[in-house]
């Protein structure tokens, strides 16, 4: 397992950012919009709706780091908000404390599929299409989730759109590339080739011959876990894919955990490490146990979602930035857009930091020694579960 340290630097160094973080136009020439705080035209506040998927940790998460870039903007000034709270309460509780010149966030331009339930998906989408062609009474929406971005841009986008939390935003087919969401009200971080980036970095470290991946057969489910990214680094290293189908959407969270943890059980036994993707049944609740069941088997890990993962028993993962980054790149967005730029005008490239997050009493359990030179490139380590 062990590599040498100019072999790690070298896919580290193939992991790098190609450009800053830090938001550019899309075209070199284009027009360079402030992000300081401006009213609407005609002097009144930009309203903005919240489009959710269902009820996932990572989408309140988003918006609260979103919201707090905007503070940080100077958009908006707010109290401490509580935890725990999920995207529905998260929305009233800014509609009703939020306190700013230019913006607002309107109560009652909520909508989600109940909990992913696709049966409800053309009513919502219907419904707010008629509000925002009809009405005409909400500037921006937040998409939040790869149904919403879906339904967002199949009603072509009525007015500005940034859609956010998504695993693939191309590969859902939302935005047409990474240089051009395809349509002018559309914005949707892109992390382009994030998922291979990562197999590859993973692969580099453990040179695995079996990889499990869990997720729900549909194209959704392939979506949200990178299967197309995770089959091509396959190709290319020549190492076999075993997967476990998983539902996940239309059912309760109960169900969809359950699923879940069977799945990573039935695979433990049969591969050499496991790619632990996103899932609507691994949870902050669940990961706990995801991870003793890998552990148990002396399963390597790697975490598609990032090092709060690790921190939870997982064995690798790319170390994230501080998570204030990627709300402040979707709050310098916005701010942009009311500063009269196009979404479309907007780069919606991100690239995650080349770092890595490694538990190192998961690596005990599982028998696996860490080089020297995985320890020197780590970034974030942790001692235990």
């Amino acid at each position: 397992m062990k590599k040498s340290l100019p072999t790690l630097m070298l896919c580290l160094a193939l992991l790098a950012p190609a450009a800053s973080m830090a938001q550019t136009a899309a075209a070199p020439a284009a027009q360079v919009f402030p992000t300081k705080p401006a009213a609407k035209p005609d002097g009144g506040k930009w309203r903005i709706g919240y489009f959710e998927s269902g009820d996932y940790s990572e989408y309140p998460r988003t918006l609260r780091v979103t919201v707090e870039g905007l503070q940080k903007l100077g958009w908006l000034t707010l109290p401490a908000m509580p935890d725990g709270l999920n995207g529905r309460q998260m929305w009233e509780f800014l509609a009703d404390n939020a306190r700013s010149d230019t913006l607002e966030f309107v109560r009652d331009a909520w909508w989600q599929p109940g909990n992913f339930d696709a049966a409800q998906r053309p009513a919502v989408r219907d419904a707010i299409k008629q509000r925002l062609t009809a009405k005409r009474d909400i500037d921006l929406i937040i998409a939040m989730g790869t149904w919403a971005g879906q339904d967002m841009a199949a009603m072509g986008t009525p007015v500005p759109t940034i859609v956010a939390s998504t695993s693939d935003a191309i590969g859902a087919r939302i935005t047409r590339s990474a240089q051009d969401s395809g349509q002018d009200n559309l914005h949707a971080r892109v992390q382009p080739e994030r998922y291979q980036r990562q197999v590859r970095l993973f692969h580099e470290i453990v040179p695995f011959k079996r990889l499990g991946l869990v997720y729900e057969d549909s194209p959704e489910g392939r979506t949200y876990s990178a299967v197309e990214a995770v089959e091509q680094v396959a190709r290319e290293q020549h190492f076999e894919v075993l997967s476990c189908n998983a539902p996940s959407n239309g059912i309760p969270p109960e169900v969809a955990t359950r699923n879940a943890m069977e799945c990573y059980a039935k695979l433990a036994p049969q591969v050499d490490a496991a790619y632990v993707t996103v899932h609507r049944g691994v949870t902050p609740a669940s990961i706990d146990t995801v991870a003793e069941i890998l552990r148990q088997a002396r399963v390597p890990s790697f975490s598609m979602l990032g090092s709060e993962e690790v921190k939870h028993g997982l064995l690798l993962s790319l170390a994230q930035a501080d998570y204030s980054y990627v709300g402040l790149f979707y709050a310098e967005t916005m701010a942009r857009i009311f500063n009269g730029a196009k979404p479309r005008g907007l780069s919606q490239v991100w690239i995650d930091p080349a770092k890595i997050a490694l538990n190192l009493e998961t690596a005990r359990v599982i028998g696996f020694d860490p080089p020297v030179d995985i320890l020197l490139a780590a970034d974030e380590v942790y001692e235990a579960q």
